[in-house]
């Protein structure tokens, strides 16, 4: 199939399916005599776990990764499960790092109930977040 029609069956641009050729994550397909690209049908499970991959937020790069241990060595579970642990370790950082700026959001909200605006300074900008 050509690029337009499974652009069109995955509902996804041209553009994003030869970047994604360009990425590693689709090979490069054969080409007509007029050299249109190709496509064969086992392109639709690839691409149903690129999409698949990045809801779960691998990068483009890690899902290449997944593919060529795929290729290369194999079922790529050991690796995948490699892959998803970094990204929980790193959710899990960034969830704790906006728990922490929650607090210091409601403890200055909870400041500014307590402050009086006639009391902020001309040299500062607003005394509910201390310049320092």
């Amino acid at each position: 199939m050509r690029i337009g029609e499974l652009a069109q069956r995955v509902g996804l641009t041209t553009k994003t399916l030869r970047f994604y050729e360009q990425a590693g994550v689709l090979s490069t397909p054969a080409r007509t005599p007029s050299g249109y690209r190709d496509y064969d049908d086992t392109v639709l499970d690839r691409l149903r776990f690129v999409r698949a991959a990045q809801i779960a937020g691998l990068t483009l790069a890690e899902i290449r990764s997944v593919i060529e241990v795929r290729q290369d060595e194999g079922p790529p579970c050991e690796h995948l499960t490699a892959v998803l642990d970094r990204h929980a370790a790193v959710l899990d950082e960034r969830i704790a790092e906006l728990q922490s700026t929650r607090a210091e959001v409601r403890r200055l909200r909870e400041r500014a109930t307590s402050l009086d605006p006639a009391a902020c300074r001309e040299d500062g900008v607003c005394h509910v977040i201390p310049a320092g």
